[in-house]
């Protein structure tokens, strides 16, 4: 299991959205807890960019996994 996500990354929904547009990523983290409505334009980018999918329990593991105290739905590693 990850303990910690490394790199630069993008976390939350409207900064991991931008950065696939952009074609910055190439791992995506979701949290499966997270509303469908809200993820699934990420679940799309991903896959029209070919970013791989990887998929956490819970928004609040997802943001511990980031390093930060709150709940994150969606968060991008970042090319190098």
């Amino acid at each position: 299991m990850v303990h910690r996500l490394t790199g630069k990354k993008a976390i939350g929904l409207k900064q991991t959205i931008k950065c696939i547009k952009s074609g910055q990523g190439k791992t995506v983290y979701i949290a499966c807890d997270a509303d469908e409505k809200l993820i699934q334009q990420v679940k799309s980018l991903a896959e029209e960019h070919t970013v791989e999918i990887k998929y956490v329990d819970t928004m609040k593991e997802l943001g511990r996994l980031c390093g930060i105290d709150v709940g994150a739905s969606a968060a991008l590693i970042l090319n190098d």
